[in-house]
């Protein structure tokens, strides 16, 4: 078995996402590397991928909880091809990893979903906030990611979805200027959550240890020091909660970390007065 060799941090940065997904897809890319810091500056998004009949009650769960699910792209029923942010990737196997759900169990987590693939089926692109950790070191925001966790914030139902414990990441700050820097450069950004659901103390979202992430725990980190900032932003993995209470005959989700990287930078989904979003 040919070991890959791992990319450092630098050579991470400067993949373009089609070489990035490239190597993920021809099964070139280290197994237990996630994308959290490739293709800086480019938009990073979770996928869902459920039955038509279905989607609609997805979508519509999507657009009353805009927070934590803005829809980044659709595709067509049956389609693999995400035609607005990257009409050449392939949903079925450029994340790397999955976790397919029957009726709201984990039967497998696999590399690719090829052999699940359906012409019913439809994928959803919803928000990351890998996208704007991007950002965020472009501008030279200091920073470390401690994980995402579940908290005691409930989403707005529609139809069979529900979420009565939405999830999640949780970051800390160096300084209060770094912080205040994180706020404004988020705020903007709808397709990476936007701004923070909770500033300070996580404890008032029903986090209890930032240093224990309960969904995902990206590396081992050091104590909180005296000055950091914790910040809170609803996180891509919601949607595996309403999918374990909603029991859908299949569904297949990014495995938490590994998820799928788009064409347009994620500065390219900014807010403006005039237009709403730039992406037309």
């Amino acid at each position: 078995m040919t070991t890959i060799k791992k990319p450092s941090a630098a050579e991470k940065a400067a993949l373009s996402p089609k070489e990035y997904r490239l190597m993920v897809r021809r099964n070139e890319w280290p197994a237990d590397e996630c994308p959290e810091f490739c293709c800086q500056g480019y938009s990073q998004h979770a996928v869902v991928i459920l039955p038509q009949d279905w989607a609609y009650e997805f979508l519509l769960f999507c657009t009353r909880n805009p927070r934590g699910l803005f829809i980044s792209d659709v595709c067509e029923p049956g389609s693999p091809h995400p035609m607005l942010i990257a009409p050449e990737a392939d949903i079925r196997t450029d994340c790397s990893r999955y976790r397919v759900y029957e009726y709201g169990k984990v039967i497998d987590e696999p590399t690719d979903v090829l052999k699940y693939w359906r012409d019913d089926l439809v994928a959803f692109v919803l928000p990351c906030s890998f996208g704007f950790e991007g950002a965020l070191r472009q501008y030279n925001v200091k920073f470390r990611t401690m994980g995402a966790f579940t908290t005691n914030l409930a989403a707005i139902p529609a139809g069979r979805f529900t979420s009565e414990h939405m999830i999640a990441s949780v970051r800390l700050f160096k300084t209060n200027r770094d912080a205040i820097r994180a706020i404004q450069i988020t705020s903007r950004l709808p397709v990476s959550h936007g701004s923070p659901i909770c500033i300070g103390d996580p404890a008032r979202i029903g986090i209890k240890d930032i240093f224990n992430a309960d969904v995902w725990n990206p590396h081992p980190t050091p104590p909180q020091e005296p000055n950091e900032v914790c910040l809170s932003w609803i996180c891509a993995c919601t949607p595996e909660n309403a999918i374990k209470a909603a029991k859908p005959p299949l569904a297949i989700v990014h495995y938490p970390g590994f998820v799928f990287v788009s064409d347009h930078l994620t500065e390219e989904f900014a807010y403006t007065e005039e237009i709403g979003t730039n992406l037309v």
